[in-house]
């Protein structure tokens, strides 16, 4: 988390140059640290040069959900995930949320509806470098014939339509921070 403030935070360093973004990377890949705060007066500075540790992959996915309110997930690498992917050259985020959904899916004709908010999550390939990945989310809609199978080729290894309480029961327990946060982030704009 990069902030101005650093009320109430453990484990924090104050941003003094990019060596400070740095350090905090090395601890974060090469310690027991889960979490780091950075702190500072220039919060664009800092993210600036944060991502200038990285490479940047933009994608796009989104939240589908059934007549009777089911969301669709994919199950990846033993987690439970939301469908999404690398945006292609030349592509919108729309087009590509649909593009991947139905990639990763099988599901034909899912319709776009609102743009809900955009998350960042990094990870390491396996020639070790650095992603900062920025997915743009989408609420999206399915009212047609489920012919959902999951793509092998990318690692998907099951399709499922889940309601509030399995979402709350078995995927929260065994999926990533980022997409807890943004399916609670969608519930708190669909119940307002």
């Amino acid at each position: 988390m990069i902030s101005k403030n650093p009320e109430n935070l453990e484990k924090v360093l104050n941003y003094e140059s990019f060596t400070t973004l740095e350090i905090a990377l090395d601890l974060l890949q090469n310690t027991s640290t889960s979490e780091l705060n950075v702190y500072g007066e220039q919060i664009d500075e800092i993210w600036e040069n944060f991502k200038k540790l990285f490479r940047i992959i933009e994608a796009a996915g989104g939240i589908v959900n059934k007549p009777n309110g089911d969301t669709l997930f994919i199950r990846r690498l033993g987690k439970w995930d939301l469908p999404k992917g690398k945006m292609e050259k030349g592509e919108s985020r729309e087009e590509s949320a649909i593009r991947e959904i139905e990639e990763e899916t099988n599901l034909q004709n899912v319709e776009l509806r609102d743009f809900i908010n955009t998350t960042y999550h990094i990870y390491t390939e396996r020639n070790g470098d650095r992603v900062l990945k920025h997915t743009h989310w989408f609420e999206m809609f399915f009212d047609g014939e489920d012919t959902s199978k999951p793509q092998l080729e990318e690692g998907i290894t099951e399709v499922a339509w889940k309601n509030t309480t399995q979402i709350e029961n078995e995927v929260f327990p065994n999926t990533f921070q980022n997409i807890k946060l943004i399916i609670k982030e969608f519930w708190d704009l669909k119940s307002k």
